[in-house]
């Protein structure tokens, strides 16, 4: 049970990451090629030990790439942030 709290803790918390990333790149549209390092950023200072202690920016960077590849390769339809936060509190 806990851990379907924490997916939707996180989910919730990737899906404000993903807002606040369109606000600030607005002018571009949200295109971003390096998103993984702001939402790293973003989400470090927002966790609140979602993660548990010390998850750094660069761990976060290769999570976030990692759910990426791992979503495009699954290609079958799921809600990103669910998925990805699983394969974050996979680490």
């Amino acid at each position: 049970m806990e851990d379907q709290r924490a997916v939707a803790a996180l989910s919730q918390l990737l899906r404000a990451t993903a807002e606040a990333h369109h606000e600030a790149y607005l002018a571009s549209d949200g295109v971003d090629p390096e998103w993984p390092i702001w939402y790293a950023g973003y989400l470090q200072a927002h966790l609140g030990g979602l993660l548990g202690p010390g998850v750094t920016r660069s761990e976060l960077v290769e999570l976030l790439r990692r759910a990426e590849r791992a979503h495009a390769e699954a290609a079958d339809g799921s809600d990103w942030p669910q998925f990805y936060a699983r394969i974050l509190l996979e680490r």
